[in-house]
């Protein structure tokens, strides 16, 4: 399946992906889950995507299977030449698929397409097999650590947390 740009349609969808592939117990079904490391089973809202989708220099891509049934999403910023990566979310059961390879190449693809000269991410510090997928993937950790944003409308963490940034060259 092609790998499409999000649009406003697509933001309660894009939301309940996200908050199932990170929160809540269907969340612990994949190996990307967050839900021991947050009290609270939203990721997102409704509003928090809508400002992103709009945002200028920002865009979703979306996976869908066969069925047009949302499988994988991640959100791509160009911030000068390069590309910030985040709210990357495959579903819990369709982890291991390969999905989260091929929407990691597209964001590759996006980021040559404008220029860019390398992506960015961050990740929680703790998310040890998490960080290790991603330098599989060509990311090299930067050294650079920042506090984890807290917001409790997205959960309150069980544990002080930190956020690693990621890099890869393009």
């Amino acid at each position: 399946m092609p790998i499409l740009i999000a649009d406003e349609k697509d933001i309660t969808s894009l939301v309940a992906l996200m908050d199932s592939a990170y929160r809540g117990e269907n969340s612990k079904q994949g190996w990307t889950s967050e839900a021991d490391l947050f009290i609270g089973n939203k990721r997102t809202d409704e509003t928090s995507v809508a400002i992103l989708i709009k945002r200028p220099g920002s865009v979703f891509l979306k996976y869908l299977n066969e069925e047009e049934i949302l499988q994988g999403c991640v959100l791509l910023h160009k911030k000068d030449n390069r590309i910030y990566l985040g709210m990357f979310s495959v579903s819990p059961s369709a982890q291991g698929k390969g999905i989260g390879k091929k929407l990691l190449e597209a964001a590759d693809d996006y980021a040559s397409e404008h220029n860019c000269t390398s992506i960015y991410m961050t990740v929680i510090t703790v998310r040890e097999e998490l960080i290790a997928w991603y330098e599989r993937s060509g990311y090299k950790k930067t050294g650079k650590v920042l506090p984890f944003p807290v917001d409790e409308r997205f959960g309150v963490p069980t544990k002080p947390l930190e956020m690693l940034v990621l890099e890869k060259q393009l």
